[in-house]
């Protein structure tokens, strides 16, 4: 995210349900990542949260110029620079107890790599929906891009902790329904 910036306070937004229908009216399955089409349209069905964007976060390489790309990285060979396109959700929580619970749940997600994996706001997105956040996979020191180059170690690594990342997602989600 090119604008991430540090966790901001649930506010009073008395126009969060119309908000979510507006939002997910707009929305379809084809938009979303296969990977992470269920995950998506479960936090989308909690009453307290929608998403506003995602990204399953894709690896461009040498022979591989898909910018949709979902294949895993391959392990060893010749490639020496990953285009790494972050993987994040950016979600948007209602301020009442169940949106307080999620946010707190989300920040905890963190813990799988706080180098790697970071959870806070981008301002573009809070400019447009007051209470939203981005749980993004990415090396710290980038942060705030929405791509890095990285190594093939790197990226591996990543590949890794992305995967790792969506499946927590998944068991955070379960225990929520």
């Amino acid at each position: 995210m090119e604008t991430f910036t540090e966790l901001k306070e649930l506010s009073e937004n008395s126009h969060f349900q119309v908000q979510k229908h507006k939002v997910l009216c707009d929305l379809s399955n084809d938009m979303i990542d296969m990977p992470i089409v269920s995950l998506i349209n479960g936090f989308n069905e909690l009453p307290y949260c929608f998403t506003l964007q995602c990204c399953y976060g894709h690896f461009i390489y040498d022979g591989q110029e898909d910018t949709h790309n979902l294949d895993p990285l391959p392990a060893k060979g010749i490639i020496t620079k990953v285009e790494y396109r972050i993987a994040y959700i950016a979600f948007c929580l209602e301020n009442n107890t169940s949106g307080r619970e999620l946010l707190e749940a989300l920040k905890g997600i963190t813990d799988i790599d706080p180098e790697n994996i970071q959870f806070g706001c981008a301002e573009w997105f809070w400019n447009r929906q007051i209470n939203s956040y981005a749980l993004q996979v990415e090396p710290d020191r980038f942060k705030h891009q929405d791509t890095a180059i990285l190594d093939l170690k790197e990226a591996l690594h990543i590949e890794k902790i992305r995967n790792t990342f969506f499946i927590r997602l998944n068991a955070l989600l379960d225990n929520l329904k």
